[in-house]
């Protein structure tokens, strides 16, 4: 059974949280699964903002933003674990994301997804032919 401890969760943006707890969260999702702790770490070091999700001292959400400040913003993986979700936390994450201070004068954010009906219901509008995606891999990374 989830849990249900939607009042005991609490967000946070000040720091980054450690890369071995988020390693857990990514290893739960298909597109994150070959992550490794060094390449988490790293990423963690060249991200712009993190939003963290808490119960207690357990990590159970994330999202993090690559951004310029004034022009765009790209909201990167977004994950909330799974014995939470349904309970709001990924729609927390990712307002508070687009209400961080930091962020108001951003003019367009962006995101890639394979669920554009959460961010739809969020204000996210899909915009068709408007990107182009290079990998350096055969596969893309886009599993």
């Amino acid at each position: 059974m989830p849990p249900t401890l939607k009042s005991a969760v609490t967000y946070s943006h000040h720091e980054p949280p450690d890369a071995s707890q988020l390693l857990g969260l990514f290893h739960q999702a298909p597109w994150a699964k070959g992550r490794s702790l060094e390449d988490t770490k790293e990423m963690l070091l060249h991200t712009d903002l993190t939003l963290c999700a808490w119960d207690g001292e357990r990590l159970i959400g994330f999202g993090r933003v690559l951004t310029d400040f004034i022009y765009r913003a790209t909201i990167w993986d977004v994950i909330v674990d799974r014995g939470y979700q349904g309970q709001g936390v990924g729609t927390e994450i990712v307002q508070r994301i687009l209400k961080h201070p930091r962020l108001e004068r951003v003019e367009l954010v962006w995101l890639c997804t394979r669920r554009p009906g959460f961010y739809e219901k969020l204000g996210f509008s899909s915009k068709e032919q408007i990107g182009l995606v290079w990998s350096r891999s055969k596969q893309g990374r886009l599993e």
